[in-house]
């Protein structure tokens, strides 16, 4: 059962909220002793609770993930894991992160029980709307990003970031709603009723908006934001994340994948070597070039 429990809180799902890092990392304060501590300790919180948030979605879609080829394997759907257990479970693991996360910051806190309350209300409505389930699934990046800037005293983080995590989140969402309705084909409506509103067609023009504004958005980044290099050595990451946009429209249009992004990070050796040598040269950029 424990295994079941552990299945259904998606440890796969959790190298999304590395986010919490970036205002660590973009506010050269990555090397600082108690400023990391403390930002990994919020990285584990935040991914007990979005792992309570999956809990969660699991029994309210309960039904409809029965009827789904893949989702009707997961513990809750498939009877593996009872529905008593997951919603002790659920409860417990969100009272115990929200009280650990309000004893380290009580801003912190309010960043996770507002992205635990924006998840709660995507699962049980805001997930039917066509555009705004994608727009919540942004927030829930953002407020990532947020929940790492309150965990540390920040002293020149550029609002460019939260512009390019929310267009690159939208490039995601959108990327994986295509692939979803590329394997539903014509019974997608009937799985989940959002798909109503969406076509490929039209999956794609919004793929093709937010992936051109995020290349700009992270471009305009890289030599207006206050705290990068005044020599703009910031701008050599720009090529990595070129590739990076380009692999992942090439996989999910291509190779028919990005259902689950977080998947592809995982299994897709070009992307990961695309997204080590951008992490690297912003390292290198931040850290090790002269200002």
């Amino acid at each position: 059962m424990f295994k079941a429990l552990f299945k259904t809180m998606r440890p796969r799902q959790w190298p999304k909220n590395i986010f919490v890092f970036a205002a660590l990392v973009f506010d050269k304060q990555l090397f600082q002793h108690v400023a990391f501590l403390q930002t990994l300790a919020g990285f584990a919180l935040f991914c007990l609770i979005s792992s309570s948030v999956y809990i969660f979605n699991d029994i309210v879609d309960i039904e409809a993930d029965r009827q789904h080829p893949e989702k009707k394997k997961r513990p809750i759907p498939s009877g593996e894991l009872p529905l008593g257990t997951a919603w002790i479970a659920g409860i417990l693991l969100t009272m115990i992160t929200l009280a650990i996360g309000y004893i380290m910051d009580a801003a912190f806190a309010a960043v996770m029980l507002t992205y635990f309350l924006l998840n709660l209300a995507y699962s049980r409505w805001l997930k039917h709307i066509p555009i705004v389930d994608v727009l919540i699934l942004a927030a829930c990046f953002v407020l990532r990003v947020a929940a790492g800037v309150s965990l540390i005293h920040v002293e020149r983080f550029s609002p460019w970031i939260y512009i390019v995590m929310t267009l690159l989140a939208l490039f995601l969402g959108f990327g994986k709603r295509r692939a979803e309705l590329a394997l539903l084909a014509q019974g997608a409506g009937s799985h989940r009723k959002v798909f109503e509103g969406y076509t490929i067609p039209l999956l794609d023009q919004y793929i093709l908006i937010v992936s051109g504004t995020t290349i700009v958005a992270y471009s305009l980044y890289t030599f207006t934001a206050p705290n990068v290099p005044a020599n703009h050595s910031m701008m050599l990451t720009i090529p990595f994340v070129l590739y990076a946009i380009f692999r992942y429209m090439y996989l999910i249009q291509i190779k028919h994948a990005g259902g689950a992004p977080e998947e592809i990070l995982l299994l897709d050796r070009p992307l990961q070597i695309a997204m080590l040598l951008w992490a690297l040269a912003v390292l290198a950029v931040f850290y090790f070039s002269p200002a």
